[in-house]
């Protein structure tokens, strides 16, 4: 179990062990690593060996400590989840018996102010995980106004888009976005307070955090990756925080389980193309989410949501699904 020190609280944790069944043996995936809440709770529950992966080169110290506990028993490869098939493959590993994703950002990213991942505290507006490529000061710089404002709407499903992308473009003619704490000051002056309680900024930092570390197209790889991954009997245990990330995730199951909508009985069925046989099994149809217990210890868990499958013998299913296509589920 993490200890009070440790920076990063695992978000139902014994709800995901419990879902993957580790066994003695076993070869498992912490497929979003963070700091090894996880896979610390897997290697003590069984004896069993743990591939971590994450982009986020930070982590490293959290694997070396773990390694230490666990001689032999963990090994770190860095990189994004999405390619975790790629990432693993080429250490020779290809059959794996469970697969733990956590789509949250880490409890040490949003409490450094640093990573400018927090509307909370001031800092760099950067927001990138694995520390390179664009970051969301250089989004908000750059892009065109209809472009900013459907990435605010699409990823943070602000209704306030257009209003909050029309100043930002107007501000930052007279003066760049630099900070976190000018973005998030501007959002408020916008958009009203909910009766929640829940911050004006949170939505807009929440979408520019999807489109700078492209976690949506992150999630349907690693998706397929997991399915390609497991072996029959092996099980995927996926821990959403947002609706986007949750549709994903139950309409990949339910695509996987051969679960989809049946076309018109008026239409003919088109027999030239074979069907795909499930390959995965669903045990529990509805996402499990944090206990009032572990919501008061943890505010951040109040909108997990844990869904988990278990893989069967059929080969992965060729369906491809666009990441905002679909609609509500």
């Amino acid at each position: 179990m993490m200890t009070a020190a440790s920076p990063h609280y695992p978000v139902l944790m014994n709800e995901v062990v419990h879902a993957l069944a580790p066994k003695d043996g076993g070869c498992y995936v912490d497929a979003t690593f963070g700091a090894g809440g996880y896979t610390r709770a897997l290697l003590e529950v069984a004896a069993c060996t743990v591939w971590a992966i994450d982009r986020d080169p930070n982590v490293r110290k959290h694997c070396d400590a773990l390694e230490q506990d666990f001689p032999g028993r963990v090994t770190l490869l860095q990189g994004c989840f999405g390619d975790m098939e790629e990432l693993l493959v080429g250490v020779g590993v290809d059959n794996i018996d469970g697969i733990a994703i956590d789509l949250g950002v880490s409890s040490m990213q949003l409490d450094e102010p640093a990573r400018g991942f927090s509307f909370r505290t001031d800092g760099p507006l950067d927001m990138r995980m694995a520390q390179h490529g664009m970051s969301a000061a250089d989004v908000v710089n750059t892009m065109a106004e209809s472009e900013l404002a459907d990435i605010i709407y699409q990823y943070g499903e602000e209704r306030a888009s257009r209003k909050i992308a029309r100043a930002i473009v107007e501000l930052r003619d007279e003066k760049p976005f630099e900070r976190t704490s000018d973005l998030a000051n501007l959002v408020r002056r916008i958009v009203r307070k909910s009766k929640d309680g829940i911050d004006p900024a949170t939505r807009t930092f929440q979408a520019l955090r999807i489109h700078v570390n492209d976690e949506l197209g992150e999630v349907e790889r690693g998706l397929r990756a997991a399915e390609a991954l497991l072996s029959p009997g092996g099980r995927l245990a996926v821990v959403t925080f947002h609706s986007l990330e949750d549709r994903l995730v139950k309409r990949f199951f339910r695509e996987r389980c051969g679960d989809q909508p049946r076309g018109s009985r008026h239409m003919p069925m088109d027999l030239s193309q074979p069907e795909d046989q499930p390959s995965f099994r669903v045990t529990k149809r509805s996402g499990v989410t944090a206990s009032k217990s572990e919501i008061r210890e943890n505010p951040r868990s109040r909108s997990a949501r844990l869904r988990w499958a278990e893989r069967t013998a059929a080969a992965p299913q060729n369906v491809n699904s666009h990441p905002m296509a679909g609609g509500t589920l």
